[in-house]
Order: C-alpha cells, then structure tokens, then sequence
C-alpha cells in the first residue's frame, strides 16, 4: 500500500479519497481549499472534501505547502482547484484524476465543456502531473458515451466513479509501481471556467444550444421581472410551416410550455421559481397564469 497526499475541493474528489481509504492506502494528509464563508451570517463552511476527511480521521489542511514534510510517496489530486507550484511538484510527484479524454478539454470545467459543445464521448484520464495546465503524460484513461440528455451533475458523478477505479487500480502495487505514462497526442482544447453569463438563456439561440445549457443544472431566464430557473427542457423543431426562428414570435415567447428560440422551440418541463421549489412546468404556467404569447426573458433577450 501508498502513503499518499491528497488534494482535493468537490463531492466529485471525495469519490476518489473514500476509494483510496478503502483499499487500504495511507493517506498521511489531506490539503483541500479553505473554509468559505456562506449566508448572511459569514459562517465557515468546509469544502466537501475537508467534510469527508474529518469523518474518516485524516489530517486535513488549506495550506499546500505542507504536503511537502508529510511523507507521502505520491500526491493524489483530484479536482483541487489551484495550480500546484513547481517547488511542491519538484518535492513530491503527482498524478491527477482529469474528467476529460486529454487533450481534448485541458482546464477548469472539462465536463461542462463537453456538454456544452455536445459531445458524444468523453471519459477520464489519470495523468503525471506538471506545471503546465494538463499537459502530463497518461497514466490510464475510460471512455464513456455522454447521454442524450444527461446532465453535467448526473455526468460528473460518473466519471468520479470511473477516476476512483482507476486510481486504486494504479496504485495496487504500491506508488513505486506507478510507470511514466504515455505522452498525449492530439489536439488540445481548452476548458475554461464557465462565467455567470453563459448561464442565462438567450432565446435568440437555437434551441439544441439552450438545451445543452440547461444541462448544466443553472439555466436561468426571467419572468416578470423575477429570475425562473429552468431544471429540464427539450429541444424541440419548429413545427411545420413555421419558418426556423419561430415567424412572427421574437424569440422568448410562451406557447404552451415551449419557448421559441433562434431555431427551433425549447420545451421547459420543470422549473424553479425564485424562493420556490422545484415544480413541472404546466403547473408553473397555471400558477402565473402565464398567457399564450407571454415572454421569458427581457425584450432583446439579453437578460
């Protein structure tokens, strides 16, 4: 078994450090970001990954700097969300579970990317880690197809599994086993980290594009001047004989529970109203008694 770091923020990381415990491996510390302040009262809360290591009796840390005096043989990062220096990396050697097909989608947000860009495949790749943005060698990789309509939560959440595996499975024989891995080949595309904007709905997209959108779990758009989540849609055609962007409706209009878009109509089957639970989008419609011809969003569909 290893003496491991282990580095990591998200619930999609603490898949991997439960796995690593559960072999048997000694994870001497954990570093995970610093407590953030939430609500109004500014309480600290601990990151999912501080949450799990309490539970399972590691010592836990925000400061990376002291990975390098816990003697690890190996430092595990997953989903840490900071560069790793060179001098912590030039005192230690890494590996890095990336939920992407490398080098497809190097950066923050490789699963939102993919969805986004509706990709058909991805998977996740176990990597050396450098100081360059994803660029190590792999160590191993999984390739999963990307549901038609599946969401970057329900996706994620596949790909921590798949990481977790293929972490255990690499260190079976001990971190001393871990080989060089193969350098990547291919062309690179970058996944930056999604901004607020890319969130709103814009109707005057086509629809396939909002669906996509709305797949990852944060689409918004407004009614009456109040902010109306969208849970699930479906992208739908226009229907026949009706031009692509919807004729005579500006993009955004309400006809029945479907919204014309750019091309096409998007089809909202659950919603979230501001302060409101989660409810389906007929029932919504009758609550606001939204009427036929209504409109989401602003005026230029810019809000």
């Amino acid at each position: 078994m290893a003496r491991l770091a282990f580095l990591g923020s998200p619930p999609a990381a603490v898949v991997a450090l439960e796995a690593l415990v559960g072999a048997g491996h000694d994870v001497v510390l954990v570093v995970s970001r610093a407590d953030a302040r939430r609500g109004r009262g500014g309480a600290r809360t601990p990151s999912p990954v501080k949450r799990a290591a309490v539970e399972l009796g590691l010592d836990v840390t925000d400061d990376l700097a002291a990975v390098t005096g816990a003697g690890a043989e190996l430092g595990v990062v997953v989903a840490y969300g900071r560069i790793v220096p060179r001098p912590v990396l030039d005192a230690l050697d890494m590996v890095n579970v990336h939920f992407s097909l490398l080098p497809r989608w190097r950066g923050a947000a490789p699963v939102e990317r993919a969805v986004l860009a509706g990709d058909d495949e991805t998977g996740v790749c176990l990597m050396r880690l450098e100081e360059g943005l994803d660029t190590g060698p792999v160590l191993a990789s999984s390739r999963v197809a990307v549901g038609e309509h599946e969401h970057a939560g329900a996706l994620t959440a596949r790909l921590a599994a798949l990481g977790a595996g293929l972490l255990v499975d690499a260190l079976r024989h001990g971190a001393g086993a871990v080989g060089p891995g193969t350098p990547q080949q291919g062309e690179p595309t970058y996944a930056a980290k999604l901004e607020p904007g890319e969130l709103r709905l814009d109707w005057r997209r086509p629809a396939v594009e909002l669906e996509r959108v709305v797949r990852l779990d944060r689409a918004w758009t407004t009614y009456d001047g109040d902010r109306l989540l969208v849970l699930e849609a479906r992208a739908r055609p226009a229907p026949a004989g009706v031009p692509a962007g919807g004729g005579a409706a500006p993009p955004g209009t309400l006809r029945g529970t479907g919204v014309v878009t750019g091309d096409g109509v998007l089809e909202l089957l659950e919603v979230q109203p501001a302060g409101r639970r989660p409810t389906p989008a007929p029932a919504w419609a009758r609550g606001v008694r939204a009427a036929e011809g209504a409109r989401l969003g602003e005026p230029d569909g810019d809000r």
